[in-house]
């Protein structure tokens, strides 16, 4: 569905304009119909921390036509939110019919959200590890190791079925130059330190997008007292950033191209494959679509914005370009998300295990690098990156 409405989004470009009353479509259908389900994946952890309201069934139907029509009007967002929401609603829907006690609830939306995070990126290992490392930061529940595990190869084997395709990715061999201590050592050691000041600049920039989100949110929630009124000035926005850059690249989810030589993520994998800001650009457009209440998830985006800084600091480093729009593709999301391991094993599933050392170096000084606010304002500190405030807070929910 979400290709068939980027595709039909293409062929008739007038579609944009109407992104404000798509936004007051999708506000008003959410107080209608979604209720709670607005929190979306926050709504999932919160029920998993502290089992309680529930997770109400409609949530599943209600965001994926959200996200549909977020996407068929042009709205900067991603996908696996939604996929995450659908997996949680039928896990509590199953969970509610099979009468299950309290901890078997909390195991079955977990797993539901491996399954569907597995699904929509076919990385089953990682949406298994994903979902158990998100709840909190610093520690990964591993009592739900199996039920995840389980649910992520069902559901990504179930898309395969479907005959649906993932985009495929790839990071070019590197060259074979000697380096320093060549002899001696299995890495380039200068390469290695690329990496590492790469990766605090991914860092750097999944900490602006998070706090750029909450702070678009919180500001539209303070401007305007009639709620459908924040739709309309973010898709209001999406098209007047559009008219100004003169180019539609950085609208929907960036995946395929609406013209030749337009930036996509693959296309930031090849060197001129993307501009020298268009990281900046995808961040501000994906921030605004989010904050003004479009639907459809952050990681997609973070993908996107990853690999095309990675990219431009490729030039700037005269590194692999492939390498660091790969590093940057995963290192960006494990900053934005707080789940270091998950994203390293990401690397290996879509890229091939040959630079797992960078792909962990990469998300770990990235998840060092991005501060102490995610994208998830249900996520928990299990363990401070950082000492506390004077207060003794983390400026985030302790625990």
């Amino acid at each position: 569905m979400l290709n068939r409405a980027i595709n039909f989004r293409f062929q008739h470009t007038w579609l944009l304009y109407l992104l404000p009353l798509a936004g007051v479509g999708i506000h008003l259908l959410y107080q209608a119909a979604g209720k709670s389900a607005e929190k979306g994946n926050n709504l999932i952890m919160d029920e998993i921390h502290q089992p309680g309201g529930g997770v109400p069934r409609r949530m599943g139907p209600v965001v994926f036509i959200a996200t549909v029509a977020t996407h068929l009007f042009g709205g900067s967002a991603g996908r696996e939110g939604t996929a995450v929401q659908i997996g949680g609603s039928m896990a509590a829907l199953f969970g509610k019919y099979f009468k299950l006690n309290k901890p078997d609830m909390v195991m079955m939306l977990t797993a539901g959200m491996a399954a569907g995070f597995a699904a929509v990126f076919g990385t089953p290992l990682t949406g298994a590890v994903f979902a158990m490392e998100v709840l909190y930061i610093g520690r990964i529940q591993y009592n739900a190791v199996l039920p995840c595990l389980a649910a992520a190869i069902i559901g990504d084997y179930t898309v395969s079925v479907w005959g649906v395709h993932h985009t495929a990715y790839h990071i070019n061999a590197l060259a074979n130059t000697p380096y320093f201590l060549s002899a001696y050592l299995p890495f380039d050691v200068l390469l290695l330190l690329k990496v590492i000041v790469a990766s605090v600049a991914y860092g750097g920039v999944s900490g602006l997008f998070a706090k750029l989100t909450h702070w678009i949110k919180n500001s539209f929630l303070k401007i305007f007292t009639s709620r459908w009124l924040i739709p309309v000035a973010g898709g209001a926005g999406i098209i007047l950033l559009t008219l100004l850059i003169g180019k539609p690249d950085y609208l929907s989810l960036g995946v395929t191209p609406e013209y030749p030589n337009a930036v996509t993520i693959a296309s930031a994998f090849h060197g001129g494959g993307a501009d020298t800001w268009s990281w900046l650009w995808k961040t501000v457009y994906t921030a605004l679509t989010l904050g003004s209440g479009f639907k459809g998830g952050e990681v997609t985006p973070l993908f996107y914005i990853g690999a095309t800084l990675g990219n431009t600091l490729s030039v700037l480093f005269n590194a692999p370009v492939s390498l660091f729009a790969g590093l940057g593709f995963i290192a960006v999301f494990a900053g934005a998300t707080n789940t270091p391991v998950a994203c390293t094993l990401m690397g290996v599933e879509l890229f091939g295990g040959e630079h797992v050392l960078l792909y962990a170096i990469a998300c770990f000084v990235a998840y060092y690098c991005s501060g102490s606010t995610g994208i998830y304002s249900a996520q928990r500190i299990a363990a401070a990156k950082f000492e506390p405030e004077a207060d003794g807070s983390y400026n985030r929910k302790d625990h």
